[in-house]
């Protein structure tokens, strides 16, 4: 992975609070850092812990690290005031304009989904610049995490929404010419920031269902809340068509621990252990012990690293299939979505607007947009083929 751009690879490590999900991605940093690989690894935790973590003081600004690696915390009030600016000074002045107090317009600019549009677009700026090989994304707890991923899904639907209330604003102010108007009126600096925001998450959503480059590691203990979790992430991560490619089992009991206690408990995840690999097989499962002491610097991240890890690559990708796709048989056009854990009874599809169709899993639900060449067809309903939901069109002749 020496040719930038082209080639930069993205590992986004997803889990339950509390799993171990940033000393996970903190010792993948480091690995990587040391095979030569230029690293940068971004918390996007508004509970940051990454600095704790690599044990050293991190900031809203890339800080190096060590020889190839860099960081960074992200600070969504440090990003709307350096890449913003436009968007916070328009809506701080219209929230004072309706009598808003100025600390309060100020918290208020902040739109909601920010802290995602920016966390999202510095994987443009890492990708863009091509100073990086490898990309490591320690996220939110798994709720967050849904969101972050899905968000280039229903972003631009919001921004349009937006881009054309400001529009008929100004359309408005221009049939007023001479009165009185109390509202002010959005700049074409800002009318041209939210363009770019919609254009950018057009692209944003290519590289995070390129199989090739991007994938989801998630991670998790061997607890059933935490096992239970994770199978409902790993369907709902399929549905946004992320491509997961591996599971880290962290904070595993040695087999050698002694005492009455410690053996029920490890009878206990010998059972667990035995659940996972009944859920997650055939996907790739990788370990890393409890250790006997606090998980924090480089010593005990490197400690970490060789125990998931081994001699391996920590950028390889162990799997490069996308979870969702597209395939015609016997002149009917079949959408295939993998939703391991899922039944028929778990979803509801619906026929959307715009050549759509809507699938609701769970309490996640996702709007996919067809090929054109099934914009008249006829949805004629869905089965499942193992993991797979199979929804089935026919074209109008």
């Amino acid at each position: 992975m020496t040719d930038g751009a082209e080639s930069m690879r993205t590992i986004i490590y997803s889990g339950k609070g509390g799993v171990g999900k940033t000393s996970v991605a903190a010792a993948t940093a480091r690995r990587c850092a040391k095979l030569g690989y230029r690293t940068v690894i971004m918390s996007v935790d508004t509970a940051h812990s990454l600095g704790d973590s690599l044990d050293v003081k991190l900031s809203a600004e890339i800080v190096t690290v060590e020889e190839n690696l860099d960081a960074l915390e992200l600070n969504i009030i440090h990003e709307m005031r350096t890449k913003w600016s436009s968007i916070k000074d328009y809506i701080s002045a219209f929230m004072l304009s309706q009598g808003v107090d100025d600390i309060t317009a100020e918290e208020m600019a902040i739109l909601p989904g920010m802290e995602m549009a920016a966390a999202l677009f510095y994987v443009l700026q890492f990708k863009d610049g091509g100073e990086y090989d490898v990309v490591i994304i320690d996220t939110p707890p798994t709720g967050e995490t849904l969101r972050l991923l899905s968000f280039p899904d229903v972003s631009n639907w919001y921004i349009d929404k937006l881009f054309g209330l400001l529009k008929r604003m100004v359309s408005i102010a221009r049939l007023t010419v001479g009165k009185m108007i109390d509202l002010p009126l959005p700049s074409k600096e800002v009318m041209d920031s939210l363009e770019d925001i919609k254009d950018n998450m057009e692209r944003v959503k290519e590289v995070l269902e390129d199989a090739g480059s991007t994938t989801i590691r998630l991670v998790l203990n061997p607890e059933r809340m935490p096992i239970n979790e994770t199978m409902r992430s790993y369907a709902y991560l399929c549905l946004y068509n992320k491509t997961v490619e591996c599971l880290i089992v962290n904070k595993v009991l040695p087999s050698d621990a002694d005492g009455s206690f410690m053996a029920s408990k490890l009878e206990e995840q010998e059972g667990y252990m035995e659940m996972i690999h009944e859920a997650f097989d055939p996907l790739k499962i990788m370990y890393a012990q409890q250790l006997r002491t606090e998980l924090r610097g480089p010593e005990s991240l490197d400690m970490m690293a060789d125990m998931i890890f081994g001699d391996s690559d920590p950028a390889e990708l162990y799997a490069k299939t996308s979870p969702m796709r597209f395939e015609t048989e016997n002149g009917i056009d079949k959408l295939y979505i993998k939703m391991p854990f899922l039944n028929k009874d778990d979803i509801e599809l619906f026929r959307g607007s715009n050549n759509s169709v809507i699938v609701k899993a769970g309490d996640q639900k996702r709007t996919v947009s067809l090929p054109l060449t099934l914009s008249d067809a006829e949805m004629l309903g869905a089965e499942f083929d193992g993991e797979d939901l199979i929804i089935k069109f026919k074209r109008k002749r």
